[in-house]
């Protein structure tokens, strides 16, 4: 089970530049649709590679679904060769996400962002109505299944 107060915390203690997506933003919103992972779309900068790898190291980061043994190891050198890394960690599932479908990367997507304090740990979550889109353009059946909800979240906000 995943750990997202320990997962935010940490994060937000090591100064990681980030924007909760996908379902945990969605539960910020009121979503009461259960997530089992916390996606993340990170700053690729320099800095924030290093901080996000050294945040992460002491918590084992794995690829979820590799095979036992596949040499691998999370460090900033990794991180800027690849974009998104669906991690598992002592902590939980942890998607890091350098971009996403109908959404960019981090900079596309900070202005859609806003600032909340989730557990303590002050971050970013995508708003609702982008949160909303970029669910939309992702095209899987369960994000369909969660549009309906949080449109019905967004339009209780508008009338209220």
């Amino acid at each position: 089970m995943t750990d997202f107060e320990a997962l935010l915390r940490l994060l937000a203690r090591a100064r990681v530049e980030f924007i909760i997506v996908g379902g945990a933003a969605a539960t910020v919103h009121g979503s009461s649709r259960l997530t089992q992972d916390l996606d993340i779309v990170y700053r690729r900068s320099t800095e924030n590679l290093h901080q996000l790898a050294e945040a992460l190291s002491p918590y084992h980061p794995y690829l979820r679904g590799a095979p036992v043994g596949l040499p691998f190891r999370l460090d900033a050198e990794t991180l800027q060769r690849g974009l998104n890394f669906t991690l598992v960690t002592d902590l939980g599932d942890l998607d890091l996400l350098g971009e996403i479908a109908g959404g960019g990367n981090f900079e596309a997507l900070l202005g859609h962002a806003q600032p909340v304090e989730v557990y303590g740990a002050q971050c970013y979550v995508l708003g609702l109505e982008r949160l909303i889109e970029v669910k939309r353009a992702a095209g899987r059946p369960k994000d369909f299944e969660a549009i309906a909800e949080l449109e019905k979240i967004l339009e209780a906000r508008e009338s209220g």
